[in-house]
């Protein structure tokens, strides 16, 4: 198992192949369909986080609490990432070099993550209260007009995983039949 720190740089990634299991310590942000559109209209420089070697995990957490009494993560798991296929290339190219959800993606996005130096992480279903755990803390959170699923949630982590990587930043995926076993 790989141990990654954010935030990370191409050279902390590029010997990852697919199929590798790692584990992130650091800050990771939460960021479903409504936030990666509003980061692609408003534009890097006036999204609220630093993208840059950023971990971004397509969640919805279930929180509890709100600004004034404090926030407590109670669930947090992968959602769908193909939902964002028509925003991810923009993200990652705005300096994002971890994305982590479930599920595939597609070509312009394994072309995005390679051109970038980056990689998608695959989120085990079903391991919502295992990742709960590894969450030290909610920092910050941003967003919040757009529901509690969909802001955008900065979390400091440590040994957050497993993950798979399921596309690497050399152009190989798990979910290329070209790639798979027989």
């Amino acid at each position: 198992m790989k141990e990654l720190n954010t935030p990370v740089m191409f050279e902390d990634i590029k010997d990852l192949k697919a199929g590798d299991v790692v584990n992130i310590s650091g800050k990771i942000l939460t960021a479903r369909d409504q936030a990666h559109k509003r980061i692609i209209e408003r534009g890097k420089e006036k999204t609220p986080c630093d993208l840059e070697g950023t971990a971004i995990f397509h969640a919805g957490p279930i929180i509890e609490g709100d600004k004034t009494s404090g926030f407590k993560i109670v669930a947090i798991g992968p959602t769908t990432s193909m939902r964002m296929n028509p925003y991810e290339k923009d993200v990652i190219g705005m300096g994002a070099k971890i994305i982590i959800g479930k599920g595939g993606m597609d070509e312009n996005v394994a072309k995005s993550l390679q051109d970038e130096g980056a990689i998608y992480l695959v989120a085990v279903g079903g391991c919502a209260a295992l990742y709960v755990d590894s969450i030290d803390e909610i920092t910050d959170v941003h967003w919040l007009d757009l529901g509690m699923p969909e802001a955008i949630w900065e979390l400091n982590v440590k040994n957050f995983g497993p993950l798979i990587v399921a596309m690497d930043s050399h152009g190989n995926s798990l979910f290329d039949k070209n790639n798979r076993k027989k």
